[in-house]
Parts: C-alpha cells; structure tokens; sequence
C-alpha cells in the first residue's frame, strides 16, 4: 500500500521543484515585469512624444529607468513600468528648482 504512493510524490516533488526553479528566470526577463496602464494612460493623454520642452525626465512624477534612455515609470501610473523618458502626458509638473 505504501509503495503505490511513491510515484505520486515523486512526480509532485519533481514538478515542484522545477517551479521553484523557474523563479528566477521569470523574475530577471524584462518580459515578466513590464507593463502599461491603458486606462490611465488614455485618461491623462499619455504620449510617447515631448510637448515643447515638457517631458517625463523634467517631470516630478517620473521614476527613472537604470540609464537615462531605459524606459521608466510614474508615480500616477500605478503599475506601470513602460513610461518614455521623452513622453508627455496631462499629468506633467515640473521638478522644483532648488
């Protein structure tokens, strides 16, 4: 009787473990992280585009990516990590001159 449930274990211990494994390999892909909020984004008129001198990287809200050019994202756009360093949107305000 015992030994009918082996199989069972095993294939269960096997699949777990390669779950486990997998962790890191679907954390580290940009893929598994990125992505938009279109709702909030047609609300405040995202654009990929400056508007005159106003764009994301001179915005208060914006949360920059590792470089410069890397995409980022925005306090106002809850969960969303594709935010254009050279994007506009309606919610733009400028950083404070110290």
């Amino acid at each position: 009787m015992k030994d009918d449930f082996k199989p069972a274990r095993r294939q269960f211990l096997m699949t777990g473990g390669a779950a486990i494994a997998m962790i890191p390999v679907v954390a580290f892909t940009g893929n598994a992280l990125a992505a938009t909020n279109p709702g909030m984004r047609a609300s405040m008129k995202y654009q990929d585009t400056p508007s005159g001198d106003k764009d994301c990287t001179n915005c208060l809200q914006f949360v920059p990516g590792k470089t410069p050019k890397d995409l980022g994202g925005c306090k106002i756009f809850l969960g969303d990590t594709e935010v254009a360093p050279k994007g506009y949107c309606t919610a733009w305000v400028a950083i404070p001159k110290k």
